[in-house]
């Protein structure tokens, strides 16, 4: 992977939790959506299936296909959710549960599947030890908490607190590349040694 890659994974990997961050933060506020917060969370969920599928790459070759696997899943998740941000805008939705109740099992099907496919990632990233732990530990802990919240008599919008953690972790993965990267940059290359003369 060029480096160049590595700062656009890196990157993107920051920017895009950073926008659902703060689509989830005017939704609390707002006390629902609203239009330019809708604009601001599918700007953040656009990115993502290139994201994962970029955080796999940063870990190749000592990674393995059930990473891979585990990158598609979530990013096929987010394609659906951007979907339904577009479907919140031309509709017109008030807020989450209006949303979640036109859309039901499908939107809880998805919901399954970004869990499912994040844990896969999550915990084959860790095992690797090749992304920021503490970064990963926290994106495995938000789908840990969105999975519990699924079974408890709460508003909808209190899983926006598992997607703060998700996007934290996301978002400290992205700083860990970073520092990689300038690591790299001042590490000299292999053929840089000086030999003596015979």
């Amino acid at each position: 992977m060029t480096k160049t890659l590595g700062w656009i994974i890196a990157l993107t990997a920051i920017a895009a939790p950073g926008l659902h961050l703060l689509s989830d933060v005017l939704e609390w506020t707002g006390g629902g959506f609203s239009r330019i917060q809708l604009l601001i969370n599918y700007a953040g969920f656009l990115p993502v299936p290139f994201l994962m599928i970029g955080l796999y790459a940063a870990q190749r070759p000592k990674i393995g296909l059930l990473n891979l696997a585990g990158a598609i899943i979530y990013g096929i998740a987010f394609i659906y959710f951007a979907h339904t941000t577009l479907l919140a805008l031309e509709e017109s939705f008030l807020d989450y549960e209006l949303l979640w109740n036109r859309l039901g099992a499908v939107y809880t099907f998805q919901g399954g599947l970004m869990v499912g496919g994040g844990l896969l990632f999550g915990f084959t990233s860790l095992k690797a030890g090749l992304l920021w732990r503490k970064g990963v530990s926290l994106f495995i802990a938000g789908l840990l908490l969105n999975l519990l919240l699924t079974f408890l008599p709460l508003p909808d919008i209190v899983q926006t607190i598992g997607s703060t953690l998700r996007n934290c972790g996301l978002i400290g993965i992205g700083f860990g590349l970073i520092r990689k990267l300038r690591a790299d940059d001042q590490s000299p290359p292999d053929d840089a040694a000086i030999t003596a003369p015979q």
